[in-house]
């Protein structure tokens, strides 16, 4: 069965609306979390892209409990198909080697399963969104964790708001390697400790597994931060509505 799909990724602080017209992405668009018309506009849009398939149907995969209702709202009512929640609907296609109990963010997951798909290799995806996360699939396509750490926006929020002096910005990439100003300091710290991160934790993967794997980025953030980063070898924004796609056809297969 081809992919007809109306995808929503709600994140902590953007919202992705996808939509897939026969297994392949045809458009996508973020909105911030806090605009609920633009959202229900792009869910419009994105119907309206569906209507001239007979097959189709909706996936939601949330961070936010709190948002799946409203959310799904939103989009179950406008979609003539079946109504999914990643995870709790239909399971994301990616082998998990992680500690009892574990609770995995399910955008996690998606970013595994999408890039482990294409690439049948060993792989690193990191996320820089409002938080950020280096995750780590082995060679047999299996999910190990990895870290996470503040994204970021959310280190310059932190660091205006537990101090007395230190100015609210907005995050970017600094003008030059030393930053002669207080916030050209802040954001050099943030982009090169980011950066500088990223690399120690691939390099420590990479002692774990025993080679150096391919490194996936995606996440609002990757652009800026890694688009000439020698360690990244891609980014792909819309790796997790990939997942999502992924997951389904892998459900429709089985079912088959």
């Amino acid at each position: 069965m081809n992919t007809n799909l109306l995808a929503i990724d709600a994140g902590n602080t953007r919202t992705h609306v996808g939509v897939f017209l026969d297994g392949k992405l045809a458009q996508s668009a973020a909105v911030e979390n806090n605009d609920l018309k633009g959202l229900g506009d792009q869910i419009e849009k994105a119907c309206a892209t569906l209507d001239s398939k007979t097959d189709k149907c909706a996936m939601l995969a949330s961070v936010d409990a709190q948002r799946d209702q409203q959310l799904a709202s939103l989009a179950a009512g406008r979609i003539d198909g079946p109504f999914y929640r990643a995870e709790k609907d239909l399971s994301v296609p990616i082998g998990r080697q992680l500690d009892p109990e574990t609770i995995v963010g399910v955008d996690r997951l998606l970013n595994a399963a999408a890039a482990y798909d294409v690439l049948r290799q060993a792989c690193i995806v990191v996320d820089a969104g409002t938080a950020m996360t280096v995750d780590l699939i082995d060679g047999a396509g299996t999910f190990h964790g990895g870290a996470i750490a503040p994204g970021a926006q959310m280190m310059l929020t932190s660091l205006h708001k537990s101090t007395a002096q230190l100015p609210d910005l907005r995050f970017a990439p600094p003008q030059e390697p030393v930053g002669h100003s207080t916030a050209q300091a802040m954001l050099t710290a943030v982009f090169h400790g980011m950066r500088g991160m990223v690399r120690e934790l691939i390099e420590q993967y990479a002692q774990v597994i025993g080679t150096f794997p391919v490194v996936v980025a995606t996440g609002g953030d990757a652009p800026t931060l890694f688009k000439d980063f020698d360690m990244v070898d891609r980014i792909v924004p819309d790796l997790t509505l990939i997942g999502m796609a992924l997951t389904l056809q892998s459900a429709t297969k089985t079912q088959l």
